[in-house]
């Protein structure tokens, strides 16, 4: 990876900047040989370098100086100090200012290859890690989530406010699938986080047995099979964002160590009354009705407030169709890539019968509908008969797939009263829990006194 890297050696000695010239040369290096700190820096200016090498005492620019000048115009570029034995203080001193690494005269030349190598190879490692990191910016950032939608857009856009207070706790509510996660992500970077520091956990896809060591960590010996201290999500999060998924869902029993993490900052690993400072942000997401939860007694009212501080509501996909052209043309273009064939796109058929369905899935679904049609079209234009779409019952009354009940009753001016429609969501009721009068109770979330 190192091979061929371009080296500038600063020296004033012309021996020396042969020999080192020839190590160098011999290990497959670049190398470019000067004589001052001057040389060095006019160098710099006319072509990049990926290493420096140079000496410590130096007429008219010592290595301290050059050290000092390169740090204030490249300060990601290694630099390596030569001294003689009598300065190492002088190096040890170098290295506090930002020198890379010293070696000491006379060379030991597989030392020089080594640091080389290693220096070279760190720097490399950097370049990736940024690479990777504007990648993944450029994947979960706002300019990544383009709607057409009025309503969807005033949702990017209190998002867009709230990420840079880092502090502000924020919860995201919407159906499953709308992208709850996804927004979180963009919030995060935003907030000029990286990715590595947002830490996601599903409340409810952990036993609850399991959840509070999870979150927290645990020290060795607090339960059964802790043989050893572990750092929970909260520990990973430090410095960025703890994401909890489907938070409605978080036992009773661990919702008031949240409330204490979010009220005081501060935090305790399972076994330990040591405290630990949160120094993370807290987004959480559910798909139901917080303030439900808390009149069905299964959500603390003072953890929905402390959590509430910022809600932010997606809406479904179904309520901004207007989008379903572009985020079609969004996933298709991913598959086109994953899967390294062209695909021509939506035919006119196709399109009117995506725009015309209600998504209970939402987006998620449409992702996946759109990766079968992709795959099953064989390059061709995708066609209606390619979209696995679910067939929708007509008639007045329906529960949707995504849990959300649409009734749809119709009165004439006379019949229209309080007592009607009651009437009506009590037969649907029965209905739907043939004729069973527990479970319709249970089903409109009434007593079984008050349904009677």
């Amino acid at each position: 990876m190192s091979l061929g890297a371009r080296i500038l050696v600063v020296d004033d000695t012309q021996s020396f900047r042969f020999m080192v010239k020839g190590y160098l040369d011999d290990g497959g290096y670049q190398v470019t040989c000067v004589a001052s700190g001057t040389e060095a820096l006019a160098a710099v200016e006319r072509s990049p370098f990926d290493l420096v090498l140079s000496d410590m005492v130096m007429p008219e620019m010592d290595g301290l100086e050059l050290l000092y000048q390169i740090r204030a115009r490249y300060p990601q570029l290694p630099f390596v100090l030569i001294t003689a034995h009598g300065s190492v203080d002088s190096a040890v001193a170098a290295m506090k200012e930002g020198a890379d690494d010293y070696l000491l005269k006379p060379l030991n030349w597989e030392e020089l290859l080594i640091v080389v190598k290693r220096l070279l190879d760190h720097a490399q490692l950097r370049v990736n890690y940024e690479r990777m990191v504007n990648c993944e910016r450029e994947q979960y950032s706002f300019q990544n989530i383009s709607s057409d939608s009025s309503v969807m857009g005033e949702t990017l856009a209190v998002a867009q406010q709230v990420a840079a207070s880092a502090r502000t706790t924020i919860a995201i509510y919407g159906e499953s699938g709308v992208g709850k996660e996804v927004l979180a992500r963009a919030i995060h970077v935003a907030g000029g986080h990286n990715l590595t520091s947002f830490v996601a956990v599903n409340c409810a896809a952990i036993p609850e047995t399991l959840l509070e060591s999870e979150l927290f960590g645990h020290v060795k010996g607090a339960f059964t099979g802790a043989d050893r201290d572990r750092g929970g999500k909260c520990c990973r999060a430090q410095g960025g964002t703890l994401f909890l998924d489907e938070i409605g869902d978080m036992p009773l029993s661990l919702q008031p160590k949240l409330l204490r993490l979010l009220e005081e900052r501060i935090y305790e690993k399972v076994g330990s009354d040591t405290q630990v400072a949160a120094d993370f942000r807290v987004i959480v997401a559910t798909h139901r009705s917080l303030d439900q939860c808390c009149l069905e007694g299964s959500f603390r009212r003072d953890l929905y407030h402390r959590l509430n501080v910022f809600p932010i509501t997606i809406p479904p996909l179904r309520e901004r169709r207007e989008d379903i052209p572009h985020l079609a043309e969004f996933f298709l273009n991913i598959f086109r890539q994953h899967q390294g064939k062209k695909q021509p796109g939506l035919s006119q058929a196709a399109l009117d019968q995506l725009l015309a369905y209600d998504w209970p899935g939402n987006i998620r679904e449409l992702r996946n509908l759109l990766e079968y049609a992709a795959i099953i079209s064989n390059g061709d234009l995708i066609q209606p008969k390619h979209l696995r779409l679910q067939k929708q019952e007509q008639g007045n009354n329906k529960e949707l797939d995504h849990g959300r009940i649409s009734l749809n009753f119709t009165f004439s001016p006379e019949e229209f009263s309080l007592a009607a429609v009651n009437r009506q969501v009590i037969e649907w009721a029965l209905n739907q829990s043939n004729n069973n009068k527990s479970s319709a109770a249970r089903l409109l979330k009434a007593s079984r006194k008050l349904f009677y």
